[in-house]
């Protein structure tokens, strides 16, 4: 190293440091959100949220595209099995039509987490009805994740699958 670099190295890296605290300043301001945070999760967050599960399912039983609407937030997103992804507007649509009058549907709730904002829930469906007058059960797995936004619980997304019956 030449005598000259060496004495400019301390301003070299003076100058360095201080660059890299802008640098790192600036990325912080400009990755935080500007609007409001969102309000924390009320305390009785976790019976909310079983009943919201409960709430969607009957839902789905009767065909209710407005509570569908009310329940799923604008973003939500869902995986049946290894199909397509379905987005709000597909998911509501795909409940739509003839209702089973027969059907119910018997939820088991197995695990939740709740961290703020955003629960996640894990549980069991077991499905009970007729198709083509012959009876039918059919048990589902599914996690949901919800999000705490304007007041109220709303599902952002799920992943269900169907598990096949024991041999």
């Amino acid at each position: 190293m030449t005598p000259r670099f060496k004495k400019l190295m301390p301003q070299i890296s003076g100058l360095a440091l201080a660059g890299l605290a802008f640098v790192m300043v600036a990325a912080s301001i400009a990755t935080e959100p500007t609007g409001a945070r969102p309000a924390a999760a009320p305390i009785d967050a976790r019976q909310q949220l079983l009943d919201l599960d409960e709430e969607w399912t009957v839902a789905e039983e009767r065909r209710d595209a407005a509570a569908l609407g009310r329940i799923l937030d604008d973003r939500f997103v869902a995986t049946l099995g290894a199909s397509r992804t379905y987005d709000k507007g597909a998911f509501i649509k795909l409940f739509s039509g003839d209702v089973d009058a027969s059907a119910t549907h018997t939820l088991t709730h197995e695990a939740m987490i709740i961290d703020g904002d955003t629960a996640v829930l894990v549980g069991t469906e077991t499905a009970h009805g007729t198709r083509d007058g012959a009876p039918r059960t059919a048990v589902y797995k599914y996690t949901v994740t919800y999000i705490y936004r304007g007041g109220r619980w709303r599902a952002l997304a799920e992943h269900i699958v169907k598990v096949p019956p024991p041999q």
